[in-house]
């Protein structure tokens, strides 16, 4: 699977750690950046990432940010994404199962990387339940 990622500063050595173990298991992956710690603003990086799920150019996305909350936000306003702000791996599992989330955001100041690394894990092996909740999904994606 080809997957987008993209985070500011505060959710930069998740991304790092997050990309090695997305190649790990296989998955080719984009990286949007940014490249460091040094303080930046989230939206310039989460934007070109969601984008890129959006056009399917990348089936799946990542965003990562101290808290995981704008991040999420923007990758949101993206017609076509359906990013769910994870702080647990049942909340990623949901996510998938439920919501067909095509993204996830992650904070990496509300959990420890163990954590984060079953939330990615647990989101790419979860599938759509669809049934009673493609009809919401529809909703949502409605104009």
């Amino acid at each position: 699977m080809k997957i987008a990622i993209g985070s500011d500063h505060a959710g930069f050595d998740y991304k790092e750690e997050i990309k090695a173990l997305l190649q790990q298991l296989g998955h080719e992956v984009r990286d949007f950046g940014t490249n460091s710690t040094e303080s930046v603003d989230y939206p310039l990086f989460c934007r070109p990432t969601a984008e890129a799920v959006a056009r399917g150019e990348c089936e799946r996305g990542v965003v990562l940010g101290g808290s995981g909350n704008g991040e999420a936000i923007v990758a949101n306003r993206v017609k076509g994404v359906r990013c769910a702000l994870c702080w647990s791996v049942e909340s990623a599992r949901l996510g998938r199962e439920h919501n067909n989330a095509n993204m996830i955001s992650i904070g990496q100041r509300m959990m420890p990387w163990e954590t984060a690394a079953e939330i990615v894990k647990t989101w790419l092996n979860t599938p759509f339940a669809g049934g009673r909740h493609q009809k919401r999904i529809d909703e949502i994606d409605s104009d």
